[in-house]
C-alpha cells in the first residue's frame, strides 16, 4: 500500500516551524510499515530550509521514507497526470476527526486493511 504521513504533530510532538521529540512509537512503527514493503510519503507543508530541517531530522533519527510530497512512481504510471494531490491509500494526519490514534494502533490497522 502507498501510505501518506503527516510531518508536524504526527511524527514528532512540536508546531511548525519547530521540530520536536518523535511522537511515542513513531519510528519503530514507520520502520516496520516500511519493512513490511509499504511505500511510505511524507506529506508536509515544509519548503526551502524548513524542508530541509525535516529531511535532515528524518534521516537522524532513522525514519524511512521513499517520497516527500510526490507520487508513487506507479500511479504517475498509472493514471499519467502529476496532480497537486499525492495519491495514497491511507492518511496518516494529526488534524483527523477525533485526533490521531497512537502509532502502535495505526500499525495494528495497517495490517488489517493490507
Amino acid at each position: 500500500m502507498i501510505i501518506a504521513v503527516d510531518f508536524d504533530g504526527t511524527l514528532h510532538d512540536a508546531e511548525y516551524p519547530n521540530i520536536g521529540e518523535p511522537v511515542k512509537d513513531a519510528v519503530e512503527m514507520m520502520r516496520r510499515i516500511h519493512d513490511d514493503g509499504h511505500t511510505i510519503i511524507i506529506w508536509s507543508r515544509r519548503a526551502g530550509r524548513y524542508y530541509d530541517d525535516m529531511v535532515e531530522w528524518l534521516d537522524g533519527i532513522g525514519i524511512p521514507f521513499d517520497y516527500i510530497n510526490e507520487h508513487d512512481r506507479t500511479v504517475l504510471n498509472t493514471y499519467g497526470v502529476d496532480t497537486r494531490k499525492v495519491y495514497a491509500d491511507i492518511y496518516i494526519d494529526d488534524h483527523n476527526i477525533g485526533g490521531i490514534p497512537s502509532w502502535k494502533s495505526i500499525y495494528k490497522k495497517i495490517q488489517e486493511l493490507n
